[in-house]
């Protein structure tokens, strides 16, 4: 897949992040009951990063958890006979919290209600917000990002790659042309 465009560099992940994490304290009034999750895979290091952020702020450590939302996705059955599990760690009590939970890309909304059926399973949160680094369009569900490091807007035959050094050994995102035959 040969990227066609860089959209964030470094700086622009770095600049979005910051950007996010004071949003997250002044909608919230400060961090008071206030958890990160991470979607796997790449929504995990944007949680740690944003849980940092938010710390030399406002000198609070918030705590961050990781969710696996494999099993709740609905289309399951069109992954692969035997989907990769990469696991869920939350070691804290999700119930009376404000949940954000941290994805890279909004894109039809499906993999943020499958997230939010899961949390729902492991406990009553006292509300679950969403922080996500891309906002790309194409809902099919009526879910919103409360926060959104960029809105770029796709077509339906471009994937946005989200390049984080923790995977990729660099920070960046680019857009890509689905190649034939495979579809994101």
């Amino acid at each position: 897949m040969i990227d066609k465009a860089e959209i964030m560099d470094e700086n622009g992940i770095n600049r979005a992040v910051t950007r996010i994490a004071h949003e997250i304290i002044e909608k919230n009034k400060g961090v008071e009951d206030i958890v990160l999750i991470g979607i796997q895979r790449r929504g995990v290091p944007l949680s740690k990063m944003i849980a940092e952020k938010i710390k030399v702020v406002e000198g609070k450590e918030v705590p961050v958890g990781i969710l696996d939302i494999t099993l709740y996705r609905d289309d399951l059955s069109m992954l692969a006979e035997h989907p990769i599990i990469n696991g869920t760690e939350i070691n804290f009590s999700v119930n009376g919290k404000k949940i954000v939970l941290v994805d890279d890309v909004i894109y039809t909304g499906r993999t943020v209600r499958a997230a939010i059926d899961a949390i729902m399973d492991i406990g009553r949160p006292k509300m679950i917000q969403l922080a996500v680094l891309i906002d790309r369009g194409h809902r099919e569900l009526p879910i919103r990002a409360d926060y959104v490091g960029k809105n770029v807007p796709t077509s339906k035959l471009e994937i946005v790659n989200v390049k984080l050094f923790e995977f990729d050994k660099v920070n960046a995102v680019t857009i890509s042309d689905i190649e034939k035959g495979i579809s994101h």
